[in-house]
Order: structure tokens, then sequence, then C-alpha cells
């Protein structure tokens, strides 16, 4: 009894930590930008952003020609470009909704009110302008991961049984997620395959993980990925913004966790045609390794752990008399 009173406050404050803090501190932190045009014309735009200290990591781009491609290799999420008839501001809302809407205020601001000419470079799907399904699709891949971790744990399948369980199931996840988000409701405007490969890989990155954990310390494991997966890599994510919008190291922390990784990666192959998807796509492939390798690995040290079958010595019969 006591400790399930002392246990459960614990979980909630964890919960509203992970959740409630990143969200209450949202705000530009070394937020990649860039600035186009002659050095003398863009000075003033500089130093106005560079006057909001630590906000913004500003590249400086020759013209918007060379802004716009930064802006499509997702180098930078955005770029005030300055021309005779004043700033002109290039946003990607397909990165974040978010900050596109950020950027825009932040201009206009400087710009003393007057409206500024904004140009969408990588525009969101036109069934998700403000990204909302997009951000909702990671809790349901980092569940379907938990769950798949968790019934092959509780199944009791091991070694490549259990891998190639995952691995069938991460498919199957990847293609009947792609068929919901893009085939049905338009969210998604990339390549079918590539999007349902990112999918897939995601949720077998976060299965692998529960099931190497539960196959090494048995099924408090489960539990374990299941803190990781969803009190840090969803909250973490940055899905709903970006992950310099979040305070650091929070945001880069979630990148290197399979929720935030997987919702870049299906940024990046849905949008922006693979640009910056090699980042996120080796950290999947690091944890899904990882993880059926610890299965692998489990499976061989409890099978050298099991006792082995006692040997009946044959007894000789008695002679009667």
């Amino acid at each position: 009894m006591v400790a399930v009173v002392l246990l459960v406050p614990v979980l909630v404050a964890l919960a509203l930590w992970a959740f409630a803090w990143p969200a209450a501190r949202t705000a530009p932190h070394d937020l990649p930008l860039g600035v186009a045009g002659p050095a003398t014309a863009t000075a003033q735009v500089e130093q106005r952003l560079e006057a909001r200290e630590g906000a913004f990591e500003i590249h400086r781009y020759a013209d918007e020609s060379a802004a716009r491609d930064a802006i499509e290799d997702r180098t930078v999420y955005g770029a005030v470009v300055a021309t005779e008839q004043g700033p002109k501001l290039l946003t990607a809302s397909a990165a974040s909704p978010v900050v596109a809407q950020l950027l825009q205020q932040a201009v206009t601001q400087q710009a003393g009110g007057a409206q500024v000419q904004t140009v969408d470079v990588a525009p969101a799907s036109a069934g998700d302008p403000r990204g909302a399904a997009l951000s909702s699709s990671v809790l349901p891949m980092a569940l379907a991961g938990i769950g798949a971790g968790a019934a092959v744990t509780l199944l009791g399948l091991r070694g490549w049984r259990a891998a190639g369980a995952l691995v069938g199931a991460a498919v199957l996840v990847g293609a009947v997620a792609a068929a919901i988000a893009d085939s049905w409701l338009d969210v998604l405007t990339g390549n079918w395959w590539a999007e349902a490969g990112a999918l897939g890989l995601s949720t077998l990155a976060v299965s692998a993980a529960v099931a190497g954990l539960a196959a090494l310390f048995g099924t408090p494991g489960v539990g374990l990925g299941a803190f990781v997966m969803m009190l840090l890599g969803n909250p973490f994510s940055g899905v709903g913004s970006a992950p310099e919008m979040l305070p650091q190291p929070v945001g880069a922390i979630g990148q290197w966790l399979p929720p935030g990784a997987g919702a870049s990666l299906l940024r990046s192959v849905s949008f922006f045609d693979g640009a910056a998807a090699a980042g996120p796509a080796l950290t999947l492939t690091w944890w899904a390794a990882l993880g059926l390798g610890a299965i692998i690995l489990g499976s061989a040290l409890q099978r050298r752990k099991a006792p082995a079958d006692p040997v009946v010595a044959e007894r000789e019969p008695a002679r009667a008399g």
C-alpha cells in the first residue's frame, strides 16, 4: 500500500515534467534561419534578429535562390530576403507550421507592422495544413512498438522467432499507417513506399528496444522501455513544433530517441524528397539493430543458464535370496 501511494504521485510528477515543462518553455533556441541578399542590405535585418539572444542561428546566403535551396535541403526553417521593396520572407510550413507562423510574426514586427510578402517554399499537405494529424502520428507509432515488444515478451517468443515477429509486425504497421495517412487522410504527400518504410522502421526501433530490454532484464524491461519511449521520446520529439523550439538539451535528446527521429524522417521523405533523412534513418536503424541484437543475446544467455537434464544412473537389479 505504501509503495502504491508513493509511486503514483512520483509517476504523475514525472509525466507532468516530461509533457508540461517543454510545452511551457516553447520558444526558439538557436533556430536555423537564413538571411539572403547583399551584406549592406541584410546587416540591419541580422542585427534585429541577433538582438533576440539565443533565439536564431543565422545562415547567410547570397541570394533568394540559394536560400530556397537551403530550405528545401532542410538546412534552415525559413529565410529573410532583402529586396528593394522591403524584406521578403520564405517559410516551410511542411517543416513546422508553428515555426512558419513564428517567423511571419517576428519579421512583421521588425517591419513595423507593415505587410511582409511571404512565400511558402515547402507547404504542408492541403489535408493537414496545421500539421496536427502528422503530430498525432507519433503516439500511435510509439504505442504500436511498445505493444509489439510487450506481446513478444509475454507470449514467450525468443531469439530469431521474436526478431522475425517484430520485423513482420513493423512491415504491416508501416503499410497500414501509410495507407491511412497518405491514401485516405491525405496527410502525407511523398513517395508511398518511402513513407511506409519510415513508419515501419520507427515502429521496429521502438518494439525492438522494448523486447530487447525485456530479453536482458526480464519483464521489468518492458516497463523501462515504455517509460523511455512514452515519457521521454513522445514529449521530447518536438513534432508539434520543432526540436529547436524545445528547451535544450531536450530537443537534442528527443532526436536521439525513436519517436523524434521517426517524425523527422517522415517529414523528410514526405515533403522534402528525402533531404536530411540520413541522420534520423541511421538513428532508427541503430535502435532497431541494437534491440534485435539484445533479443538474440538474451535468448542465448537464457539457454546457457538453463539447468541440464539430470542423468539417471541405471541400477543393477539385486539378486533374490
